[in-house]
């Protein structure tokens, strides 16, 4: 059987982990061996982080809403019943958005949950 040398895969996949490593500190960025751990870890942390991103975001945007209702007088509970009661499907971003760009728009908004919540 043919001798078979692997130099040109092992570089290869060597090289591909030292790349993902760009911008690590000291060997990390540099060394094989650390290198791999720390991309490893890295991506672990990158698999975790985008789904907390996504409860990271939804409590901004509550935080926000909260902050937009109680300028007129609600809490960010009663404005959110008030939302359903009156049938207006707008996600939590959208509302959030609203209360910093669109004051006016934000306003009559809770001006029709409020008045969702006097009917009920």
């Amino acid at each position: 059987m043919a001798r078979t040398k692997r130099g040109v895969t092992s570089h290869a996949r060597h090289k591909k982990i030292v790349d993902m490593a760009k911008g690590y500190v000291g060997r990390a960025s540099t060394n094989y061996r650390i290198a791999i751990e720390k991309v490893e870890k890295g991506l672990q942390y990158a698999y975790r982080d985008r789904r907390a991103k996504k409860r990271d975001f939804r409590g901004l945007w509550i935080q926000r809403i909260n902050a937009g209702v109680r300028e007129h007088g609600l809490t960010y509970s009663q404005f959110i019943n008030g939302v359903k009661k009156a049938g207006i499907e707008v996600d939590r971003k959208v509302l959030s958005d609203l209360a910093i760009h669109e004051p006016a728009a934000f306003a009559a908004l809770v001006k029709q949950a409020q008045d969702a919540l006097k009917k009920a």
